[in-house]
C-alpha cells in the first residue's frame, strides 16, 4: 500500500504529499502527528488532511506526487458538514473513482470540514479505509470533528505565531531604524555613545586600550552656503562612506554632530588609532568633489584619544581630550590628525 500523505494545498501552490514520517516545517510536523493519531485511532488504511481549494487531476493525465489515498481525498470537494460514505464502491459517485475501481480499491471514506479562525472554510479531515465500515456512527463522527478542532487548532497556533514573528522583525527593525542615523547611514549620536559606554566598560574588564576618534569635515559651512544644503548632505553621505571603508567590523562609526564623527575603537592603541585616523584622512581627501561644475577636495581634521595616554579618563573625559586635539588640528591648517596629548590644554 502506498504510504500515508499529507495533502497541503493553496491557490497558489499545488498540494504537495510526502511520507508520513517527513516534517519540512513545524505546522507540518504537528499536522502529520494528527494525521498518526487519527490513523491509529479509527484503525483506517489512511488519514489525510488537505487544506486549500480542492484540486482535480492535470489536463495532461500527468500522475500526481500524492499517494492515491491523499490524490482521492484532494478530488473530493470541501465539505459544510461531516461526510460518511459507508461503502464507496456503492456509492453513486465515487463509486466510479479510479481509486475505487482500482488501487487501491478505497471503500470507506469520511471527511470533516476545517476552518479558519474567521470560520471560512479552508480543507477537511479524511479517513480511508480498504473495506466498508457500515458501523462508522454518531461517537466516531463527534471523535472525527474532534479531530479536526486539533487541526483548526494548530492553523491558529501557526498563524499566531507567524505574526508574532512578524511583529518581532517589525520591531526589531524599527529599534535599528532609531539608532540609525537617516541621511548616512551611520550610527546616531545616542547609539554610538552607547557603544562607547560598552566597549569601554569591555576594555577595562579585558585590560585593554580603548581609543577614539573625533573627525569634522573642513569648511562645511562654505558648501552648504555655497552650494546648498542638498549638497552639503549628498557630501555628508560620501564622507561617512569613506570613512566606514577605513575601519574593521568591530569598530563603530556613529554621526556625533552635524559634520561632525565619532569612532570607536576598541582595543587599539593611540598609535593604532593614529594610523586609523591617517586613513580615513586620506581616504576622504583622495577623491575630488565636483558641484556644480566646481572641483574641489574634501578633508578632515580629527583628533585622537586612547585611554593608553589617559587610563583613568572617563569616556566624557576621552572624547573632551579628543575635541581639544580636533581643534588644535583645525587652528594648524585644517586637513590634518592631532593626538591628544596632557599637554594640551
Amino acid at each position: 500500500m502506498t504510504k500515508p500523505v499529507a495533502a497541503m494545498q493553496t491557490q497558489a501552490q499545488p498540494s504537495v504529499g510526502g511520507p508520513a514520517d517527513a516534517a519540512p516545517h513545524e505546522v507540518e510536523q504537528q499536522l502529520l502527528r494528527i494525521r498518526r493519531i487519527g490513523k491509529r485511532l479509527f484503525d483506517v488504511a489512511d488519514c489525510v488532511i488537505v487544506l486549500g481549494q480542492t484540486s482535480s487531476e492535470s489536463p495532461d493525465g500527468a500522475s500526481s506526487p500524492l499517494s492515491a489515498e491523499a490524490d482521492f481525498c484532494r478530488r473530493q470537494p470541501l465539505p459544510d458538514a461531516s461526510v460518511v460514505v459507508a461503502d464507496a464502491g456503492s456509492h453513486p459517485v465515487l463509486g466510479r473513482d479510479r481509486a475505487v475501481l482500482g488501487v487501491p480499491h478505497i471503500r470507506f471514506f469520511a471527511a470533516h470540514p476545517v476552518r479558519n479562525q474567521e470560520k471560512v472554510l479552508v480543507g477537511h479531515v479524511c479517513l480511508i479505509d480498504l473495506a466498508p465500515r457500515p458501523g462508522f456512527g454518531p461517537a466516531e463522527r463527534q471523535l472525527l470533528a474532534d479531530l479536526a478542532s486539533l487541526v483548526e487548532r494548530e492553523l491558529l497556533v501557526h498563524s499566531m505565531s507567524a505574526s508574532h514573528l512578524d511583529l518581532q522583525k517589525k520591531n526589531k527593525n524599527l529599534r535599528r531604524k532609531s539608532l540609525i542615523d537617516p541621511l548616512i547611514g551611520t550610527w546616531n549620536r545616542g547609539a554610538i555613545m552607547r557603544i562607547l559606554t560598552i566597549e569601554a566598560i569591555r576594555c577595562d574588564k579585558a585590560g585593554v586600550p580603548l581609543s577614539l576618534i573625533v573627525a569634522d569635515l573642513d569648511y562645511f559651512k562654505k558648501i552648504n552656503d555655497t552650494y546648498g544644503h542638498q549638497a552639503g548632505d549628498a557630501v555628508l553621505v560620501k564622507v561617512a562612506s569613506r570613512l566606514r571603508s577605513c575601519i574593521r567590523p568591530q569598530e563603530a562609526l556613529g554621526r556625533y554632530g552635524g559634520e561632525e564623527f565619532l569612532i570607536v575603537l576598541p582595543g587599539a592603541t593611540s598609535a593604532t588609532a593614529m594610523a586609523v585616523a591617517e586613513r580615513m584622512r586620506q581616504a576622504v581627501a583622495s577623491q575630488p568633489e565636483t558641484i556644480g561644475g566646481t572641483t574641489f577636495n574634501l578633508t578632515i581634521s580629527a583628533g585622537v584619544a586612547s585611554t593608553d595616554m589617559f587610563p583613568t579618563a572617563t569616556t566624557e573625559e576621552l572624547i573632551s581630550r579628543a575635541d581639544v586635539a580636533l581643534y588644535a588640528a583645525k587652528d594648524a591648517g585644517r586637513n590634518r590628525i592631532v593626538k591628544a596629548a596632557p599637554e594640551l590644554p
